[in-house]
């Protein structure tokens, strides 16, 4: 129940267990067209270039800044955590000229910031957010600066690393012209693949670069060819991997994606209820926090450590720890996929409580749970 990876359903693990075929085998090719359809499902999108990554989801955030920015472009990008600085150092890699518009960690970045920052400039490539910042807990909006850059040439960029198949995300209807996820976190599947979906506007700017892409494994133009029409060799695709990916897919649209949505906030309430019925608080902004990352305020007087370690060894249960500026102020509770369950609601606010009062803080037993039970009958 940490930020990522989320506990996986035993579909996927004996999917794991499938014997290994050749990446170009015909059945690896028809399982190929099939992971496209699903990822096209839960990204909402009817982009052609809908793929996975062979590599973990900071291989998609590279991928899509390493084929979009060229030395010199200008890249507006939200700073408001861990993952949109990364961004930024990804784009000066690149050469380019990134502008980071900054808001405080646990903050979102207000649109109207990231689109006065881009009527600043005479010319910006691309526009970057992260959809779900999974340092913070905050929940990005991203509809509004989608809606004012698709007339535009300008890009947008969007990390979905956290919020595919956990909240709405609408890359057609939201006009994003390139996003990336992971699949260790709401698809609930081994981390190892970055599903990433690219516009044809994306794809447009790929084709008119000036620069061979700086990435020769993650270069796009080499690695749709495997991926399209021509299967064109370009690495070993990790056989397993993607036929866990599969399956962890064909739960997601067995599911439903609205269902799927609607059991993360139903299980995030139920949560928050807990928390609040024994003071605890969450640290991301009112009205923009995730319902599966959750960022909990560490009572004065609590040791992180010595709390997540006890919760550890006595529940054998993972939260995780901040970043950054708050480390050490916040536990970052995950309702993820297979994770987001009631029982596991109701497991973490008990070993919280029993910690917490061992640890001196008054709190009255069993309110957490009662609280928490109570949102989830009431749901």
């Amino acid at each position: 129940m940490g930020p990522g990876p989320s506990n996986v359903h035993p579909r996927v693990l004996k999917a794991l267990s499938q014997p290994l075929i050749g990446h170009l085998d015909p059945l690896f090719l028809e399982l190929m067209e099939e992971i496209q359809g699903l990822l096209r499902y839960a990204f909402r999108t009817a982009n052609r270039l809908t793929i996975p990554i062979s590599a973990t989801g900071s291989a998609g955030m590279e991928a899509c800044l390493v084929n979009l920015l060229e030395p010199g472009d200008v890249v507006v990008i939200g700073a408001n955590g861990a993952f949109g600085n990364r961004m930024l150092e990804i784009a000066r890699r690149c050469r380019a000229h990134p502008i980071a518009v900054e808001a405080p960690w646990g903050n979102i970045v207000e649109p109207s910031a990231i689109l006065a920052a881009v009527a600043a400039q005479p010319r910006v490539k691309a526009v970057c957010l992260v959809h779900a910042e999974t340092s913070t807990g905050a929940w990005q909006p991203t509809e509004e600066v989608g809606a004012a850059l698709a007339p535009t040439d300008t890009l947008f960029i969007v990390d979905a690393v956290t919020s595919l198949a956990g909240v709405p995300l609408e890359v057609d209807a939201w006009s994003i012209d390139a996003c990336y996820s992971g699949t260790q976190k709401c698809l609930s599947c081994p981390p190892g693949l970055s599903p990433l979906t690219f516009s044809d506007k994306a794809v447009a700017a790929l084709r008119a670069r000036r620069e061979p892409v700086q990435s020769w494994y993650l270069d796009l133009t080499m690695i749709e060819k495997y991926w399209g029409n021509e299967r064109a060799y370009h690495h070993t695709a990790p056989i397993s991997m993607n036929y866990a990916l599969a399956e962890a897919l064909r739960l997601v649209r067995e599911e439903g994606l609205e269902a799927r949505w609607r059991r993360h906030m139903r299980h995030h309430e139920a949560l928050h209820a807990g928390l609040t019925a024994i003071g605890l608080h969450l640290a991301a902004q009112e009205g923009h926090r995730l319902p599966m990352l959750n960022s909990v305020s560490i009572p004065a007087g609590i040791d992180d450590v010595d709390v997540r370690n006890a919760l550890l060894q006595e529940y054998d249960l993972e939260i995780g720890g901040g970043l950054g500026p708050l480390k050490g102020k916040v536990w970052r509770i995950g309702l993820m996929g297979e994770s987001s369950t009631p029982a596991n609601v109701l497991l973490v606010l008990t070993a919280l409580e029993r910690a917490l009062r061992e640890r001196g803080l008054a709190v009255d037993p069993g309110a957490a749970v009662s609280a928490a039970a109570a949102a989830l009958d009431n749901q």
